[in-house]
């Protein structure tokens, strides 16, 4: 069967932190050109939390700037289908998206690819949410929306996912000083 999904959890959790070991593993799966979004996330971290329980996010990272409820998925496949277990995912998926629609937050879910040598590992999502305003919306309108199958259940296609490097690329860029 394989790890389970809460070494994955704790991979993403410790790349956020920017933990040395972790960081270096994973420039080693970047492609030169996206190397330079280690070192400026090692200039600023997040600070991450891990959730528990059931329907509640699987991680939360928190910077002064933004704050982003994540959801950890991890596969071999091409695609993760909602619809799968019972409809749990997709029972969570909609309980997420109400709770974060009332306060105003942008959730994550976090594509794990597993058995990637080269490429970035990681890629992002983010359910359809109503329009928001400042840095969140900034940020929304770059990620690609959870997909939809014929039947309506959502869908994570991994050539449809943001790589980890690029989303960590617009959040650095929106808060960075020119000079600083």
């Amino acid at each position: 069967m394989g790890r389970s999904s809460s070494v994955y959890e704790r991979e993403l959790k410790q790349l956020l932190q920017a933990e040395p070991d972790s960081l270096r593993r994973y420039a080693a799966s970047l492609q030169a050109g996206d190397r330079p979004i280690v070192d400026r996330l090692r200039k600023s971290p997040f600070l991450v939390i891990r959730g528990a329980g059931s329907l509640g996010f699987d991680l939360v990272a928190l910077r002064r700037e933004f704050t982003f409820p994540i959801e950890v998925k991890s596969s071999r496949e091409e695609k993760i289908l909602f619809s799968a277990a019972s409809g749990r995912a997709g029972e969570q998926l909609k309980t997420h998206r109400e709770a974060v629609d009332r306060v105003g937050l942008l959730v994550l879910y976090a594509y794990r690819r597993l058995g990637l040598r080269s490429e970035d590992p990681w890629r992002l999502y983010t359910p359809l949410a109503p329009p928001g305003r400042g840095r969140l919306e900034l940020i929304r309108r770059r990620l690609p929306a959870i997909d939809t199958t014929r039947e309506g259940n959502a869908v994570l296609r991994w050539e449809a996912g943001m790589p980890l490097a690029s989303f960590l690329d617009v959040v650095t860029s929106l808060v960075e000083t020119p000079g600083g």
